[in-house]
């Protein structure tokens, strides 16, 4: 009994040995993205269909993204989620390697229309979209009379929501729609057209709003203390109780257009994992997994279009709209000028 106990007691150390050796072997697949970006239980099939472990890092900036992956935090993960100005400047310094082509079997899922405004990488070379978005405009209903506003950017001239209202602390947002409204570009570099604009803003809307505002404005909204929001939806309908969305929020992306951002998964140039880097974008784009992401935000299906009929929930708004939102491109050492305007916004506010 003694040496029978001794030989299921050595195989057993064996055997754990081995299941450590295994668990040791196994690829891990380090994915730096946005905050509650990543659907869990994608990640999870994904770990099990490539019998890999995936680690999520987020950020919830552009900036901070870069800033960490230029001080020597590039050697730390395999895919990146930047959005498209920082994907042409990452594509400019060298950062990003190719998508395994032969890998990224679900390419042809990708919306035609959304490679149309990828001028910087229309190929998806390095990026390949995950998903296109644009902030918009919130009106609560419960405060103001239905039909009594204009639905385009320049409600934020209308007096009745005076001390009501807020825009996002977020010049290239709160420019970029002047200049929509305009019929501008959100990326012009256009001198008399950039000046129109900020003329609009400080002259009509300033007048109007309490404050700009990239984080609480939901709150606020949600307790009525503001009645008029520019910013994104799902930071409005994640504040307002399901049951009362129907009956308070009116949110809208205008005809006008407007700025849109458009995040993208990349993979590193210091990846040592690009083969199964390409092998996790390529899974969250089989339409029934990238439908997953959709519900969970409730955003509408633009990038993927075959994921519409896996979707199990109804979007905040239409995808349509989508269409006639422009991205906010790479501007260079003009951006400096955008951003001494917008100083003189904030101060006159």
């Amino acid at each position: 009994m003694k040496i029978t106990s001794k030989i299921i007691f050595a195989v057993s150390l064996v055997i754990a040995a081995m299941g450590l050796v295994s668990c040791e072997k196994k690829q891990v697949l380090k994915l730096y993205s946005w905050t509650y970006y990543t659907p869990t239980d994608v990640v999870k099939a994904f770990e099990e269909e490539f019998d890999c472990k995936v680690v999520v890092t987020e950020y919830d900036s552009n900036e901070t993204m870069f800033n960490k992956l230029v001080n020597g935090g590039a050697k730390s993960f395999d895919i990146v989620v930047p959005s498209q100005d920082y994907v042409s400047i990452m594509m400019a310094k060298n950062m990003l390697q190719p998508i395994v082509q032969e890998k990224f079997t679900n390419k042809n899922k990708i919306n035609p229309k959304v490679l149309e405004k990828v001028t910087y990488d229309p190929t998806m070379t390095y990026a390949v979209p995950y998903y296109f978005g644009a902030a918009g405009i919130s009106v609560n209903k419960k405060k103001v009379p239905a039909g009594s506003y204009e639905k385009t950017w320049n409600i934020f001239a209308d007096s009745q929501f005076k001390g009501k209202a807020s825009m996002m602390d977020d010049y290239r947002e709160v420019i970029g729609d002047a200049l929509a409204y305009q019929g501008k570009s959100v990326s012009t570099k256009n001198d008399a057209e950039l000046k129109a604009a900020v003329d609009l803003v400080k002259g009509k809307w300033v007048p109007n709003i309490v404050k700009f505002d990239a984080e609480g404005f939901g709150k606020d909204f949600a307790r009525g203390d503001l009645w008029l929001c520019q910013g994104y939806a799902e930071v409005i309908y994640g504040e307002v109780p399901e049951e009362d969305w129907d009956s308070t929020i009116d949110f809208f992306i205008p005809e006008d257009g407007g700025p849109s951002y458009l995040d993208s998964m990349c993979i590193l140039k210091e990846s040592k994992n690009a083969e199964l880097a390409t092998e996790f974008i390529n899974f969250i784009h089989r339409p029934e997994n990238y439908a997953k992401f959709l519900d969970f935000f409730r955003f509408p299906c633009y990038v993927n279009l075959e994921a519409e009929k896996y979707m199990t929930t109804k979007p905040m708004y239409p995808a349509e709209i989508m269409e006639k939102c422009e991205l906010k491109n790479d501007l260079g050492d003009y951006l400096e000028k955008y951003y001494s305007l917008w100083e003189k916004i904030r101060i006159s506010n």
